[in-house]
């Protein structure tokens, strides 16, 4: 069998914006203004401050204010972001065997879920009832 090379970080935006097109519209204009990036791995600081120390235990983060939390009032410092991480989310794809475009998808709505407030615990229950 052969192997061509692995999925770009442009691949994995483009598996992550198809997914984010497939959100019903009511959903997906609470998204909107929300930035997706893909980078190859999270930072040392960042895993510092989420208390990680294996950079390939995380495969996504979002960066921002829950619209839980949010005031029309408030002056946003920075765009809330959706950051995925290409080379955690690849590993995860070869030890699971998991279709790689479902496993971006799944990635992409758990932040999402963290965008509108929910917690790990909440977004697992979710996930729970769905499966």
């Amino acid at each position: 069998m052969r192997h061509g090379p692995p999925p770009s970080l442009e691949d994995i935006l483009d598996m992550a914006e198809t997914a984010l097109s497939a959100i019903p519209a009511p959903l997906r204009d609470l998204v909107r203004g929300t930035a997706i990036v893909v980078e190859e791995t999270p930072d040392d600081e960042t895993l510092a401050e989420m208390g990680i120390d294996n950079p390939w235990d995380l495969t996504g983060l979002y960066r921002g204010v829950p619209l839980t939390q949010k005031s029309v009032l408030d002056v946003p410092l920075s765009p809330d972001t959706i950051l995925l991480f290409r080379e955690p989310i690849l590993l995860e794809w070869i030890e699971t065997g998991e279709e790689l475009f479902r496993l971006v998808r799944n990635v992409l709505i758990h932040e999402i879920g963290h965008h509108f407030g929910l917690s790990d615990a909440d977004i697992d229950r979710l996930e729970g009832e769905e499966g």
